[in-house]
């Protein structure tokens, strides 16, 4: 008889899944109950066993697994596609062995305990039920994939240094050096090493010979911490030796033992007491706090941690972010979206291209300072969202992704390249380009595209993160080219949706609540469809064109409606309202919108903060303040309470002035705390009421959205939000004189409720440094689809019908 095992491994500590059933091809795909396990690497795990008459050797057969998931009774487990282009389905493949044989045959639902330095145990039972069945602890096993390699080690490196330099200084001589014998896949395995307990600390490098027969070291790509916080490359001879300055992308990489925490966010600096994950995340929530889990409930902080802990000149840290959460709480925001934080080049960047994405950036606090911080965001009711990058690598990974086992460009396995290296005239030729900064991940590779898969399931199930923003997705589905040419390659772009299709249909297997967030400007109704509606599978797209049409400053406005940008001229001439309508009736659908991001701040041509965009990037004193102030107020106000989830980025509720770009961070840094109390003290007081009204109104939450009214000339634009019975009518304006004697808007009768409005909410308050011109709370009629009402001049506001 001919055996095969079959056996299903999460590689997540949480037991996920239940009534797990085998099913395959073999028979119809009927299902057979399979036993749940532990698995070697003490994860819950589903294992069965098939037999087959000997004369069914060398049949081909495909197979998976039906079980139930957090919120998905009877789902299908298999969340990885088949390796084609042109085909979805999922499923593994098995061929059966020679008669008499017998075969293993195992499925990964993710690798985040498959590869690196990773506990393993030796299992005393055939079928065991759990850790008491291991015969001892923990024991080390490395792991990595280098399919090109001939030779790999893993080598410790001395502890007190940090870096093992390409001619093998470094090494821990000490220390025996570990094989890795090649298993399937391209991976290489070593053998159990010591007590697990005694080497967590340790840095180590893997040293490969690669295809060439050129030895060469690398940092772990799965590793979940990198020694240094600084920025210094010994290559480059700037080090003096300090391992704390090393910069992480190149150093050592460190075993860790991802199942403890460190107690204290701040803990001893010799031997900080440290508890279970469990025991750290039950105290995780507050009783009547709630934390919110829809993306059309969210208010999003958009916060660059780097750029916090003014006055100081360094990179903000994790502490910083800390000491802002109360700060949060008192504006009102429910959610922090936070710039990447996986292991990036140097210690002051904005994270935006990673070497290591499942390590938590030192310089910022590393990955135990990241949970707490989590958990105190939780304790608020704040949300957490984190960024994200797949679509390129950082540039400087020549100790990471880059070159990991061979020299030429076709096997640079984490990178796409298209035919061979002698086809093109420049070796570089091959690689694609794909309108982001970097090359295109080898996203064909089932193992590149499992290191972004299962690094977010580290973030969402490791680090209690409520969602993911994926940072440009469109440079991973549409515009991949190739460098030699700029030809569009197909299969790159299908591959790319592929990827995107399984992300998210990992996540919400492991939790439904995720909230997927994409960074897409594309309009590709699919982006937000689910992968079983052949969609990718996102809750919500960035909407770029409403920033362009409302404020403009970016030099990528190009033909848009540019609001605030022309009003800050200080003219009176007409303004395209009537154009900006279209992208805030577009608010409607799957979006996150915003009057300022990091991106619109400091990443293209022309961009400014709002505050002097609305001014004509003019110095912000006296009246000119005023009217800055005033202008912001109204473009806050449209994308707050628009029908998208609102964002905007940190310090627009202070009047961020300074100039903020991806190369200046730490010159831009503001003065959040003292401008809250100060100068900046009347914007904040706007934004806590204005959130609060988003909030606390159902309409203002509602998805619904009708722009009744756009007026080029009078630069004035209405809308309504209505849910249930709860009529809201929005009156913006960006004339620099009031309509002090009345503002006639007419529309049809169905599209404003006839009835008596009252003014319940005036950005021109002298709370917020207006001058009280408005409605004063009288009950105003509207009939027939006519109102008449006093509109301050660049003010916003918001009539609730009574």
């Amino acid at each position: 008889m001919i055996t095969v095992r079959f056996t299903y491994l999460t590689g997540v500590k949480r037991p996920l899944f239940h009534n797990a059933r085998l099913a395959g091809s073999w028979n119809g795909w009927s299902e057979t109950p399979m036993q749940a396990i532990v698995g070697d690497d003490g994860c819950p795990a589903f294992t069965a066993i098939v037999t087959f008459e000997d004369s069914r050797a060398g049949e081909h057969h495909d197979w998976g697994v039906r079980l139930d998931a957090p919120g998905a009774p009877n789902a299908w487990g298999i969340n990885l596609e088949v390796h084609d282009a042109y085909r979805q389905d999922r499923h593994r493949h098995v061929v059966l062995p020679d008669a008499g044989r017998a075969l293993d045959a195992r499925y990964h639902f993710t690798y985040c305990r498959r590869l690196g330095a990773q506990k393993t145990y030796r299992i005393a039972g055939a079928l065991p039920q759990s850790l008491d069945d291991a015969e001892a602890g923990a024991e080390l096993r490395f792991a990595v994939w280098a399919p090109h390699a001939t030779q790999v080690d893993a080598v410790f490196g001395c502890i007190d240094n940090g870096y093992i330099a390409d001619d093998g200084t470094g090494i821990d001589t000490s220390a025996p050096e570990v094989v890795l014998r090649r298993t399937t896949d391209g991976i290489w395995e070593s053998a159990p090493v010591g007590p697990f307990d005694e080497l967590v600390g340790a840095p180590y490098m893997f040293r490969i010979v690669t295809a060439e027969g050129a030895t060469v070291y690398r940092t772990d790509v799965f590793s979940r911490w990198q020694i240094g916080r600084g920025s210094a490359n010994p290559r480059g001879g700037r080090w003096d030796g300090d391992a704390k300055a090393l910069d992480g992308s190149v150093s050592c990489s460190v075993i860790v033992d991802q199942d403890v925490v460190r107690e204290a966010f701040e803990p001893a600096p010799y031997n900080p007491k440290q508890i279970a994950d469990d025991e750290f995340w039950a105290i995780e929530l507050t009783p009547g706090v709630h934390v919110p889990s829809r993306v059309e409930d969210l208010v999003i902080y958009e916060m660059h941690v780097g750029a916090l802990g003014y006055p100081e000149s360094g990179p903000g840290t994790l502490a910083h972010a800390m000491a802002l959460l109360d700060y949060l709480v008192d504006l009102g925001v429910n959610a922090v979206e936070l710039l990447p934080l996986s292991e990036f080049s140097g210690n002051f960047s904005w994270g935006y291209g990673d070497t290591h994405h499942f390590v938590v950036e030192s310089s910022a606090g590393g990955r135990d300072k990241y949970k707490h911080f989590v958990r105190e965001c939780h304790r608020r009711g704040i949300a957490v969202i984190q960024d994200v990058v797949y679509n390129h690598f950082d540039n400087s990974a020549d100790r990471a992704e880059w070159q990991y086992d061979s020299a030429l460009p076709e096997n640079n396995v984490y990178y796409w390249y298209e035919r061979r290296s002698g086809d093109y005239a420049s070796p570089d030729g091959g690689y694609l380009d794909n309108g982001s900064s970097g090359y295109t991940p080898r996203f064909w590779e089932e193992h590149v595209r499992q290191l972004f898969i299962s690094s977010a399931v580290e973030f969402v199930e490791e680090f209690h993160v409520d969602g993911l923003r994926v940072d440009l997705t469109q440079a991973i589905h549409r515009d991949n080219a190739l460098h030699a040419n700029g030809a569009p390659v197909a299969s790159a772009n299908l591959y790319g949706q592929k990827f995107l299709r399984e992300w998210s249909r990992t996540l919400k297997l492991v939790r439904p609540s995720a909230m997927l967030i994409a960074e897409d400007h594309t309009g590709w109704d699919a982006v937000t469809r689910t992968p079983n509606a052949g969609g990718l599978g996102f809750d919500a797209t960035w909407l770029a064109d409403f920033y362009h049409q409302l404020v403009g400053d970016s030099d990528m406005a190009g033909g848009a409606a540019r609001l605030l940008r022309d009003a800050g001229f200080g003219g009176d001439g007409p303004l395209r309202m009537q154009q900006f309508a279209g992208a805030l009736h577009r608010t409607q659908f799957g979006h996150v919108a915003y009057h300022e991001s990091h991106d619109e701040a400091g990443n293209a041509g022309g961009s400014l903060r709002t505050s002097r965009v609305a001014v004509n990037d003019a110095p912000l004193a006296g009246s000119t303040r005023t009217y800055a102030e005033a202008r912001c107020r109204v473009a806050a106000g449209l994308a707050i309470l628009s029908a998208a989830t609102p964002m905007f980025f940190m310090g627009e509720e202070i009047v961020a002035q300074k100039l903020y770009r991806y190369d200046n961070t730490g010159e831009a840094k503001e003065d959040l705390f003292g401008e809250r109390a100060g100068a900046g003290a009347r914007m904040f007081r706007y934004y806590q009421d204005l959130i609060r009204l988003r909030l606390a109104n159902p309409a203002a939450r509602s998805p619904a959205l009708d722009v009744i009214h756009a007026n080029d000339d009078g630069r004035v634009i209405a809308f309504t939000r209505r849910h249930a019975g709860n009529d809201l009518l929005v009156i913006a304006s960006f004339a620099n004189f009031p309509y002090g004697d009345g503002y006639i808007l007419r529309t049809d009768e169905s599209r404003l409720p006839s009835g008596a409005w009252r003014e319940t909410f005036n950005s021109d308050s002298a709370l917020y440094g207006g001058d009280n011109v408005g409605n004063y709370g009288a009950a105003i009629p509207a009939a027939g689809g006519r109102i008449e009402v006093r509109i301050p001049a660049k003010g916003l506001l918001v009539f609730q019908r009574v």
